[in-house]
Parts: C-alpha cells; sequence; structure tokens
C-alpha cells in the first residue's frame, strides 16, 4: 500500500504495516516535551491519574524546556518554573534547561533541534502548538494539551487518528530577497487558517530541498496557523548532517511514495515569489509588502521560535549594516546558541551583535519573550496603540501584548527593512546596496 510520509511513520510507530487516514491508532512516543506554561498543569493531572508517587514512563524521553515567561519578575510565572525543578528532581529527568543556571536553552522548538532530541522518523509530541516545527527533521511532531501529555507521562502511548496529506511543491530557485516566512505566509494565505484541519501539510520540490534545516524549521513553524495537525519535510543529506553532530542516536527516514494519495496538491515556481506580509489580525490576511507601502510602523521585533534563529538574524544584519532604525527595533534570539551566534558571526568583519548595536536596536534574552505577549515586564511587549512588523508567528489582538496594538507578520528581511524606513517596506527597496 503506497503512504506519505506521517503515515508510515504512525503505521510503523502502531506496530502496522500500513495506516489510511482517518484510522485511529494508538502509537508508541519517542519524545514529549513541556514547558513552563503547560508543564505544570499537565504534572498535575498526571499525578492526579496515575498516583502522587508515580513515575514517569520513561525518564530519557521527556524532555522539559522553560522558555515561555523567564525573564520576569511575575511571581505566578516564577512558580511555574518551581513546580517543574521539584518535578525534576522526584523524577530524576536528565533533560530539563533550566533557567536560573547555565543549562539554560530558551524557546523550546529550537532548542529541541540544538540539542538533538529532532530525528527523522520518530513521533514528538509537545505541550505547545508549534511543535510541528520539528516536522523539518522528517518526523512526526504536534502539539497536544496537558491531558494528552499527562497520559503520554504514564504509558508512553497516545491514540492518533492519521490526518489526510496536503502536499506543496516549490520547483525552481528562491529569490535572493525570498524567506522561507514568505512562502509559509504565501500558503496560509491562498488556503486560510481552517485551510489544513487535522491534516498534514508536507513540503516538498527542489526550492525546497535547497533551504537549510533553519529555514526548513521556519516552513513547518506554522502549520498550526492554518489549522495543521502536523509538517513534514522528507530528510535528506542536510538533516542528517545537522543532526549527526547533535546526537549518536539511530533513527530511520521515511519517504512518501511516488503513487501516495493525498487529499491536496499544489506546485508553485519558486522564481515568482514575492515578499508577503499578514496584515492584522489574522495570519491569513496576506498582502504583498509592497502593497503596504503607506503602513507606518511603530516597532520592528526579530526573534521568537518562527523567526529568532541564526540564520534570522544574519538576515536582518545584511540589512542593517551601516545603518541606523527610525523606529524601536527588538533582536530577541530563540536560544543560548544561537545568542552566541550573534556574538561570534561576522559580516565584513563586524559581529552581527555589534551591527544591531550600531543600528541602534534593543537586544533582549533568549526567549519567546512578546511573542506571547507575557507579564508585564516582558521584553518587546506591546503597551498600547503600537503597529509593529514581527517575525513572529500570530497577529491576533493582544498576542503580542495590547489588544490595542496592530501586528503585521513579516520576514526577518522584511521586518529589517520597515524598520530603516518606519513604515512597512518591500527589502528589495533597500536590499541593492548592501546583500
Amino acid at each position: 500500500m503506497a503512504m506519505t510520509i506521517t503515515e508510515k511513520i504512525l503505521a510503523r510507530h502502531a506496530g502496522k504495516t500500513s495506516a489510511r487516514p482517518g484510522d485511529n491508532i494508538w502509537v508508541d512516543v519517542d519524545v514529549l516535551m513541556t514547558h513552563d506554561v503547560c508543564g505544570p498543569g499537565a504534572i498535575s493531572i498526571f499525578k492526579k491519574h496515575f498516583g502522587q508517587n508515580a513515575k514517569v514512563w520513561d525518564r530519557e524521553k521527556l524532555v522539559i524546556i522553560p522558555d515561555h515567561y523567564i525573564f520576569t519578575e511575575d511571581p505566578h510565572a516564577l512558580r511555574n518554573v518551581d513546580i517543574l525543578r521539584d518535578f525534576v528532581k522526584e523524577q530524576d529527568l536528565p533533560y530539563y534547561y533550566d533557567p536560573g543556571t547555565d543549562d539554560y536553552k530558551g524557546v523550546c522548538h529550537v532548542a529541541l533541534a540544538q540539542e538533538g532530541h529532532n530525528r527523522p522518523g520518530e513521533v514528538l509530541f509537545g505541550t505547545d502548538s508549534h511543535t510541528c516545527t520539528s516536522g523539518a527533521f522528517g518526523m512526526f511532531s504536534t502539539g497536544i494539551g496537558n491531558t494528552d501529555a499527562a497520559f503520554i507521562m504514564g504509558t508512553g502511548k497516545l491514540w492518533v487518528k492519521v490526518p489526510e496529506t496536503m502536499r506543496f511543491e516549490f520547483h525552481g530557485t528562491f529569490p535572493p530577497y525570498i524567506m522561507a516566512k514568505d512562502i509559509l505566509l504565501q500558503v496560509i494565505g491562498d488556503i486560510g487558517c481552517d485551510g489544513a484541519t487535522y491534516r498534514t501539510m508536507e513540503w516538498a520540490g527542489d526550492a525546497v530541498m535547497q533551504f537549510s534545516m533553519e529555514e526548513r524549521m521556519t516552513l513547518c513553524n506554522m502549520a498550526i496557523e492554518a489549522g495543521g495537525k502536523n509538517s513534514v519535510i522528507e530528510a535528506d543529506a542536510v538533516t542528517e548532517d545537522y543532526v549527526k553532530a547533535r546526537t549518536d542516536k539511530s533513527y530511520i527516514i521515511e519517504h512518501s511514495d511516488a503513487d501516495a494519495n493525498y487529499f491536496y496538491r499544489r506546485s508553485y515556481e519558486a522564481d515568482k515569489m514575492e515578499p508577503v506580509v499578514a496584515k492584522p489580525h489574522s495570519p491569513d490576511n496576506r498582502a504583498l509588502a509592497r502593497e503596504c507601502h503607506d503602513v507606518k510602523l511603530d516597532r520592528s521585533y526579530i526573534g521568537s521560535c518562527t523567526g529568532g534563529k541564526l540564520t534570522d538574524f544574519i538576515a536582518a544584519a545584511e540589512i542593517l549594516k551601516g545603518e541606523k532604525v527610525k523606529i524601536d527595533t527588538y533582536i530577541v534570539p530563540a536560544t543560548r546558541e544561537v545568542e552566541h551566534g550573534i556574538r561570534e558571526y561576522t559580516i565584513d568583519g563586524k559581529t552581527l551583535q555589534t551591527i544591531f548595536e550600531e543600528a541602534g536596536c534593543h537586544i533582549g534574552e533568549p526567549s519567546c519573550a512578546a511573542c506571547l505577549g507575557g507579564p508585564k515586564d516582558t521584553f518587546g511587549r506591546t503597551h498600547g496603540t503600537e503597529v509593529v512588523i514581527s517575525t513572529t508567528n500570530r497577529n491576533f489582538p493582544g498576542r503580542m501584548g495590547s489588544k490595542q496594538s496592530a501586528v503585521y507578520l513579516a520576514s526577518p528581511y522584511t521586518a529589517a527593512a520597515s524598520a530603516l524606513t518606519g513604515h512597512v517596506t518591500d527589502p528589495r527597496e533597500v536590499m541593492p546596496a548592501r546583500v
């Protein structure tokens, strides 16, 4: 029976030879991830139903990464981290990245990859909707609620309905001013925020396979903004080089069969893509960046699991080098590793950090920061009627703090170009002299 990547992975983890869309199956879980926002709730449910002294099914497969409300004085946020610390000590868990120590990593979706927890062919669940990011590694990865997470803690299994698959192919070569975020916003604009509801978004084509792992992660990151169950890109040599540099654990690469059945297929010409933004207040409210030239901005925000990787900051620095921003511009690395990269990576002899500082940017600590609003003292949080261009993943009212603010989603190129002009700017307007 011909199958897609997702169907093959789920079938194997259910001990079956095949799986069809709509099948309900028990799957064995390779990794469960939780963080400071949902972890305490999942732990409470686990203890309630499995017992106060119950042990998790496999201490090597539970990864806890605090990242959302970290650099804050908010007592409720701090208490959440304390609950995680107590549980980690009680369970003797080896994969806990404490924000109070040098072990702290940053945003969970990027840290999972950097710490070797993403491996082709595996099943990873996380108590965060953007867990679909890990599908960039050719694995089944999706977000779940606290109750499902608690059940996995106790059993190592989860009841899953096999999703249908939508395949998006990009052929040719993307122009130098196009990033994965542009592609993502283009597709979400095409199909809508409910266009992939409970379906796999499979990315393919020679243009996609030219992307780095970080750009592939961006491409998979926002499947949930289209309603998707998961997102996936077939693993290749680029994937293996990244994975083998971070873990020696074995894995199995799955490929979609040529005659696999897809719910939907669409092909795009990569060279015809243009810089895209999502206007307030929905990720599918798509427009071309050049069509929003008259939108005045108060701030630019470059960060998050979607747009806070080293690749994103290299792109931003290419635009900002030797220039001064006209609006408040926030730089928030996703992880400590990215933060280190900002300090070490150079363009024409200057580090990214120097470029950002000389341009007048504000640089924050690695975390989710203002992407989820956060407590009032969160770095970069909106507090009034700010109009923001951001590399984050959602622009719903109040997402970055104030319900009166307006957020335009964009690529790092577009966010940086807009920081220089003070209005939404197609990066092609400023790129020729610098890139």
